[in-house]
């Protein structure tokens, strides 16, 4: 039975990228036009497992989906970095000139700027998905309008592309994880990164206190992301990597900030990719 994937966006975006290069290609892709319908889609268990971006290197953390992760108590089971491309392209036969507009999602248009502003005569449109958008530009054959999106859309859906390689920084990658509603269980030699959850007293110190813990643990933080707790005014929760060489040391972290900590939770241990 193939794995049922759920993604955000559509065939030839960045989520179907890595659905592809972690999965492989024999999956069913259920494709969601926003990370709140992903979730939907794991939750009702249309799909097993989710693909999720999290954060780039260039314009860091999608912070609202740390919150859908704990709120929907999912399970982080892995991760994928992938190194982004984007390129300008539209219908065939067209050249720079003749574009008018370009249309993308928003951290696409943000990752070329300094390209786009060196073109003047085209003006920026906001839109949901970088494929979705190529996808539109075929079916409805608009001429002058060019979509930023990866090199698979072009081919996917017959596209030229007029602008290869147009972001501003060209090493630029991006973090995502493979999320779904129960956890997978891995033997504990393979576990060598944890994604946590937790609160802190809201005194002097107390952050400190949590992050010596995890150092005295021998737990080498990689990731740490604060969010407000909405119900509480002025008190927040922090997102936390961490990777360790031994599951002992993490199990014996584990134990005492459950005590030293508020709410705290696991929200995923899986393999470090990243060595």
């Amino acid at each position: 039975m193939k794995k049922r994937i759920a993604i955000q966006g559509i065939r030839g975006s960045n989520h179907h990228q890595v659905a592809r290069e972690y999965f492989g290609e024999d999956i069913d892709l259920l494709e969601c036009l926003s990370f709140h319908g992903l979730v939907d889609e794991l939750l009702a268990g249309k799909a097993d497992k989710g693909v999720m971006a999290i954060e780039n290197s260039i314009a860091g953390s999608i912070i609202p989906n740390y919150a859908l992760v704990y709120e929907n108590d999912l399970h982080i089971i892995g991760e994928h970095y992938l190194n982004i491309h984007h390129n300008l392209m539209g219908l065939k036969g067209q050249s720079l000139a003749d574009i008018r507009e370009v249309r993308s999602h928003p951290m696409a248009l943000l990752q070329c700027r300094e390209f786009l502003k060196t073109q003047s005569h085209i003006k920026m449109v906001e839109d949901v998905d970088t494929a979705e958008t190529a996808k539109g530009i075929q079916e409805n054959q608009l001429s002058g309008i060019a979509a930023i999106a990866p090199k698979a859309a072009a081919e996917l859906y017959d596209l030229e592309i007029i602008a290869p390689e147009i972001q501003t920084i060209k090493n630029n990658a991006t973090r995502f994880i493979i999320v779904k509603t129960t956890n997978k269980e891995l033997p504990k030699e393979t576990i060598n990164k944890a994604s946590l959850r937790f609160l802190t007293d809201h005194k002097r110190g107390s952050l400190a206190t949590v992050l010596n813990v995890m150092s005295d643990c021998n737990l080498n933080l990689t990731k740490i992301q604060s969010l407000p707790v909405i119900e509480t005014p002025w008190k927040y929760a922090f997102f936390v990597d961490v990777t360790f060489e031994l599951y002992d040391h993490f199990e014996k972290a584990k134990s005492l900030l459950t005590i030293m900590s508020e709410d705290f939770r696991v929200l995923g241990e899986y393999k470090n990719v990243r060595l």
